[in-house]
């Protein structure tokens, strides 16, 4: 009986793996026999998850041909994919059927944090492939919004083979999903004094990389100016959630060790949240930190006039999503109704629209409020391209977040030009299980509202808040946090 597990396994593996020639330019070509159905690129961070990373990475060597899984602490993505791509290129143009069978096939597997996911996506994008493939998330992260949004889930997996193998089988049978993908850039006169080169927590992030100061000889760049570029699939945030984020980031450099596992993490995101004052905003953070007050916002909702956005004073904290998740799976937006939708010229969130949904909460209370049944934040507007003027003098710094890795931006109080702006780049191809939350307009199968829901978008009372909280039974505060106390 194991025997014949062993080699119906064996069987099954053989669906995925590359043969060396493929991947290492040079190499002599192998007996290539059976041609993979599924052959795959995995890129692990090894870091990620703790322990997990490291051993997730050592079953994918040992099932796989090792040379086809990579450590992302070691090999950068686009390096690996520049090499892997041109050679077969190379033997194409030789007449290999066998690498041109590779090419139309080939996916890939990212296993990690949100960010880490992110970094990929963002080098798929750029070597503009003349075949790009399509691309699995595997949870091993705090939040894990790309895999969730994907159906891949949102704990961290167990590492052993036949959960690596279960994983693989449902790489092979998973769908193709095309979502929007989205460039930033931020520009500033250069400061007299200073600097304000993006602050990351102690060290940059994989998915700041891509965003970074362009240079002289970038279409881009302006004289006299600093100008930043980059992109993201999930999300960009501006104010108190990218500041807490900001912090539990900074704590997890500072202390590793105890950042081991996602029960942990969660946990401490939480504290981190009470103590930087995301409970009590209106106590602890004036109103010069409300989104208002430090920046004028436009929007543009298809190809056409700029529109002022109007936001409620209270908001402190904006979200720019692309995905239904957010905050380790939420889904911020909702689904409005008929009359929502006609009125306001509102649709329900589709990953392939171009259009982001824009969000704003008032303080983690209103946050969780999107735990209740048919909940949502406040819902501000669906725009193509969105853009954040600054008020000069308003701050000196402020927080933003990209696919769930923040940074503390400087600003200089002396300029009136500070811009952020957010448009459409483009789409890239993800997988898919029958549990993806995410849903395409071209799909028959996406919902579409059939009754009016409760799903007001006006200011509610903080004992409304508070009775929508108590309502949510997935989402409990850490015992040794007081809520009457939270400071």
């Amino acid at each position: 009986m194991a025997s014949h597990q062993a080699m119906a396994s064996s069987s099954f593996i053989r669906n995925f793996i590359i043969p060396d020639h493929i991947l290492v330019p040079g190499s002599p070509v192998q007996n290539e026999g059976h041609e993979p159905d599924c052959p795959v690129l995995v890129f692990v961070n090894s870091k990620s998850g703790g322990q997990l990373g490291g051993d997730l990475l050592q079953t994918y060597r040992n099932l796989l041909n090792p040379k086809q899984v990579f450590d992302l602490g070691e090999q950068a993505p686009d390096k690996v994919l520049r090499t892997v791509y041109a050679n077969l290129e190379s033997l194409n143009l030789q007449g290999d059927q066998f690498a041109k069978t590779i090419m139309k096939k080939l996916k890939l597997i990212v296993a990690g944090g949100d960010g880490t996911a992110g970094w990929l996506l963002g080098v798929v994008c750029d070597l503009k492939l003349s075949h790009p493939p399509p691309i699995a998330t595997v949870p091993l992260g705090t939040g894990n919004n790309l895999p969730f949004a994907f159906g891949w889930g949102k704990k961290n997996p167990t590492t052993d083979q036949a959960s690596v193998e279960s994983f693989l089988n449902q790489v092979m049978k998973a769908k193709e999903i095309k979502i929007d993908n989205w460039h930033i850039l931020m520009r500033m006169r250069a400061p007299k004094e200073g600097s304000c080169d993006p602050i990351p927590p102690l060290e940059l992030p994989h998915s700041l990389h891509a965003f970074h100061r362009v240079s002289e000889a970038d279409e881009l760049n302006m004289e006299g100016c600093h100008t930043f570029r980059g992109g993201f699939w999930n999300y960009f945030s501006l104010g108190m959630d990218a500041q807490v984020s900001y912090a539990f980031h900074s704590e997890r450099k500072k202390n590793p060790e105890k950042f081991k596992n996602q029960l942990i993490n969660q946990t401490t995101y939480a504290k981190l949240g009470c103590s930087q004052g995301w409970f009590l905003t209106p106590l602890m953070h004036p109103a010069d930190r409300n989104i208002a007050q430090l920046a004028k916002v436009k929007f543009m909702k298809r190809h056409g006039e700029w529109q002022d956005l109007n936001i409620p004073p209270s908001i402190r904290s904006i979200v720019c999503l692309n995905l239904p998740s957010f905050s380790g799976g939420l889904n911020p937006w909702g689904t409005p109704n008929r009359r929502k939708q006609s009125d306001r010229d509102l649709t329900p969130p589709f990953v392939d629209d171009g259009l982001l949904e824009i969000v704003g909460f008032r303080n983690a209370w209103h946050g969780l409020v999107l735990y209740a049944p048919k909940g949502h934040g406040t819902r501000l507007a669906q725009a193509h391209r969105i853009r954040f003027e600054f008020r000069k003098g308003a701050a000196d710094h402020t927080f933003m977040r990209i696919d769930g890795e923040p940074w503390k931006q400087p600003l200089p109080v002396d300029d009136d030009t500070v811009v952020v702006e957010i448009s459409h780049l483009g789409q890239v191809n993800m997988l898919s299980t029958g549990n993806c939350k995410s849903k395409s307009m071209y799909d028959p199968l996406s919902p579409r509202p059939e009754v009016e829901e409760d799903d007001s978008d006006e200011e509610a009372s903080p004992s409304e808040e508070f009775r929508k909280f108590g309502a949510a039974d997935t989402f409990k505060i850490p015992d040794d946090i007081d809520p009457s106390r939270l400071s």
